[in-house]
C-alpha cells in the first residue's frame, strides 16, 4: 500500500496499484456520477439511481472502493457491512470496464477493501447462477483469503420479479489472514 493523490476524489487516502497500472482507493463524493455512469455502460442488471451512487461514495466510503487509470473510473465496489453481524461485509456491486476486465481489478478492489478492514471475518455477496465472472471472483477471494465458501438461496426468482434469476447468498469466511 501506498499513499496517493487522490485522482478527482474528494480526499486522499491510502491506495494499492495493480500490476495493470489501475489505483484502487475509497470512493468520494465526485466519484459517484462516473460510477453510475460505468454501472450504465456495464450492462449489468441492476443499475441504481446516479443519486444512489452519489450517496453511496458518501455514506459507504469505508466499505467500498473505486479504481483509476489515466484519469478516469474503470471500476467500483460498493458495499456495507451487515447491521445485524459487524464483522462480515456484504458486497452489492463490483463493477469493472471492460477494458480492464481479466486483469485482476475486481480481486484487487476485494483485497483493499478487506485489508482497510482487519475486523471483518466473513464476507458475503449475492451472485446469480448464470454470472461465471461474479463466481469466479468471489471463489478466487476465498482462495486467497484460505477461507470455506458457503452457498443459500437468497432471493428466489419469485421475489425478484419476471424474467430475473434467483440470487445466491454467497458466504466467504472466516477470513484466514
Amino acid at each position: 500500500m501506498t499513499d496517493t493523490a487522490t485522482p478527482a476524489g474528494d480526499r486522499a487516502d491510502t491506495a494499492a496499484v495493480t500490476p495493470a497500472g489501475v489505483t484502487v482507493r475509497r470512493p468520494g463524493v465526485s466519484d459517484g456520477a462516473a460510477c453510475w455512469r460505468l454501472a450504465c455502460a456495464s450492462g449489468i442488471r441492476s443499475v441504481n439511481s446516479r443519486y444512489a451512487y452519489l450517496l453511496w461514495a458518501r455514506d459507504f466510503d469505508d466499505t467500498s472502493a473505486v479504481a483509476w487509470r489515466r484519469n478516469a473510473v474503470v471500476g467500483f465496489t460498493t458495499g456495507f457491512r451487515r447491521p445485524d453481524e459487524p464483522s462480515t461485509l456484504f458486497v452489492w456491486q463490483v463493477v469493472v470496464a471492460e477494458a480492464v476486465r481479466g486483469r485482476g481489478v475486481g480481486a484487487a478492489m476485494l483485497d483493499v477493501l478487506v485489508d482497510r478492514l482487519p475486523d471483518v471475518d466473513h464476507v458475503e455477496a449475492s451472485v446469480a447462477p448464470d454470472d461465471p465472472v461474479s463466481q469466479a471472483l468471489f471463489t478466487g477471494f476465498a482462495t486467497r483469503y484460505g477461507a470455506a465458501v458457503s452457498r443459500s438461496l437468497l432471493f428466489g426468482s419469485d421475489l425478484l420479479g419476471p424474467g430475473r434469476p434467483p440470487e445466491v447468498l454467497v458466504r466467504i469466511g472466516p477470513l484466514r489472514r
